[in-house]
């Protein structure tokens, strides 16, 4: 199936919950998208959730409690039946109420945190999935318009200058601390919104998967708005 909002050989478009788990990632595609155009009023969800943390997650109980008019009890049914299918399927979805995640200020050559284009690694074979139902969107991008910040010259004299060890401990260094799941945009590089509403089946880096992993970013969030995301 094609999209006109998703025409790209990195994203496979689906129609089905079934199709999202049960397609493949082969070549080039490694992001798998559910396209849906919802129904309901996440925006009262929102307004109605309590902002514990900057990220405070929201457990079923918190929803099942809002009182909402109708069009909010919409949305609420379609955020519970997603945290169900993922459950079944498995996994941990977590549903978040977000202002901003942590920023990584330590140093100043290279940003380890989520608002820097990274990929997810896993010592299992799983796949990480997300939707977010209200405010700012993750992006992705494809591979090729990339460079891993550890091979970049400058970036990767100055992490040797931190390590100060041997050069067989580095890549064990670059791995442990994640600087070597960060990644550099090319200077023409067009990251893709992934939206609202749609939910995603990301590619992440473990030794059984076949294509490459998803690199993606957690977008900046919008003043005064908060997000709310499912993502396991």
């Amino acid at each position: 199936m094609t999209s006109t909002l998703f025409d790209h050989k990195q994203i496979e478009v689906v129609s089905s919950f079934a199709e999202l788990i049960n397609t493949h990632f082969q070549r080039e595609t490694n992001a798998i998208c559910w396209s849906r155009n919802l129904l309901g009023d996440f925006k009262e969800i929102v307004d109605k959730l309590q902002l514990i943390d900057n990220i405070t997650e929201i457990s079923v109980e918190d929803l099942l409690v809002l009182q909402l008019s109708e069009q909010a009890h919409l949305a609420r049914g379609i955020i519970l039946n997603d945290i169900q299918r993922l459950t079944d399927l498995g996994a941990s979805p977590s549903l978040n109420l977000l202002k901003n995640y942590e920023r990584d200020e330590e140093l100043d050559f290279i940003s380890t945190d989520v608002y820097s284009f990274h990929v997810d690694r896993s010592p299992i074979e799983t796949d990480t999935f997300l939707c977010t139902y209200y405010g700012a969107a993750s992006d992705i991008v494809p591979n090729d318009q990339v460079e891993q910040k550890v091979l970049i010259p400058e970036i990767r004299e100055k992490l040797k200058e931190l390590h100060d060890g041997s050069e067989a401990e580095f890549e064990s260094f670059l791995a442990e601390y994640f600087f070597d799941l960060h990644y550099q945009p090319k200077p023409q590089a067009q990251p893709i919104n992934l939206g609202m509403g749609h939910l995603w089946r990301l590619a992440v880096d473990h030794p059984t998967q076949k294509v490459l992993p998803c690199v993606h970013r957690a977008p900046v969030e919008k003043e005064g708005e908060y997000r709310l995301l499912l993502i396991c």
